[in-house]
């Protein structure tokens, strides 16, 4: 157990909790990359901020809890839950993801997220397209293509 790697992960999630960016940022390291079911990869630390922001604006009032952190020198897990409204659709979204995490120089060199696809699209959009069309590629494609679209408009502005 590296009680470090252990601490930065709590102060990664206490600040994503607070929606306080500064912090956040300051537990990854520049060359940061940060994958999940939907934006699949982004890397470097300012885009992976940016989509930190995009996704906070889109989850209206996220609340997050986190737990059973562990690391080592090398890497680390947690699971946490993400609790929030998915703006588009105005619903009520509870997501279970696990985590994964590898360090340098202290700090997280990449991040990603796990967390069940279909369910997540069934809370999120609801009956038909959740339902129906939550499982499929095509579908996974249209969310992770709408995603980047959302991430490349900040960055142009």
């Amino acid at each position: 157990m590296n009680d470090r790697h252990v601490a930065l992960i709590s102060a990664f999630y206490d600040a994503l909790g607070h929606a306080d960016f500064a912090a956040m940022e300051r537990c990854y390291h520049p060359e940061v990359s940060f994958g999940d079911p939907v934006f699949q990869e982004v890397e470097g630390r300012d885009r992976v901020m940016r989509m930190w922001r995009l996704q906070l604006g889109v989850h209206n009032g996220l609340i997050s809890d986190y737990c059973d952190v562990t690391a080592d020198g090398f890497s680390g897990t947690a699971h946490w839950t993400a609790r929030y409204t998915f703006s588009s659709t105005g619903r009520e979204v509870v997501n279970e993801i696990d985590a994964m995490f590898r360090f340098e120089d202290d700090l997280i060199v990449r991040h990603h997220d796990e967390f069940d696809f279909k369910r997540w699209s069934k809370m999120a959009l609801g009956r038909p397209h959740g339902l129906l069309f939550g499982w499929t590629p095509m579908w996974r494609k249209t969310i992770r293509d709408r995603a980047a679209q959302q991430l490349d408009a900040l960055e142009s502005s």
